[in-house]
């Protein structure tokens, strides 16, 4: 076989590989990391001297955290007990992980963006609420439909989901006022 065959299968074996990865994707860590995100808007409390800042790099750090978090515990929590995850494993578990990660980037942006909307830092808050709360049903709702699963199914994820966001809503009204 030649290096232009052998490369030329490389990158098709490449591709197939992700195209694989996507159709078994799991979407339960962009749930989580919308609700993660969610949650983190509720607890920041006061703020210092740069209150937007500050909760963007809350919820990008917090997310970060998490999705160290997940790998440890996905790697070495049932893993060691069988064999040392190699270099592959490792990188296949971060991969599927980063879900974790990536929800806590709308709300992040949303606080970014919301003095161009005109919005106070309060303002700010309940937009990134808002978004991270639509991003759980929007991720839970991908998961269904990745699943094969019904509209009825699909709806019914969909309103656990916005159930388990509204709660975090009263959660927030109940701590400020």
């Amino acid at each position: 076989m030649s290096g232009a065959e052998s490369g030329a299968g490389g990158a098709a074996g490449r591709r197939e590989r992700r195209t694989e990865r996507r159709a078994h994707a799991d979407y339960t860590g962009g749930v989580y990391g919308s609700m993660l995100a969610a949650s983190v808007v509720v607890g920041a409390g006061a703020l210092g001297s740069f209150p937007r800042a500050e909760l963007v790099l809350l919820l990008l750090l917090t997310g970060l955290v998490f999705w160290l978090a997940h790998v440890h515990a996905e790697l070495f929590g049932a893993r060691l007990a069988r064999n040392p995850p190699d270099r592959r494993e490792i990188l296949h578990v971060c991969r599927d992980e980063w879900p974790i990660v990536k929800a806590a980037v709308p709300p992040a942006a949303a606080v970014a963006v919301s003095p161009l909307l005109g919005l106070d830092v309060q303002g700010a808050l309940w937009l990134a609420l808002s978004v991270a709360v639509a991003g759980q049903v929007g991720w839970s709702v991908a998961a269904a439909h990745r699943a094969g699963a019904s509209g009825r199914l699909m709806a019914t994820t969909a309103s656990v989901n916005v159930l388990l966001g509204l709660l975090i809503v009263v959660f927030k009204i109940a701590v400020t006022h």
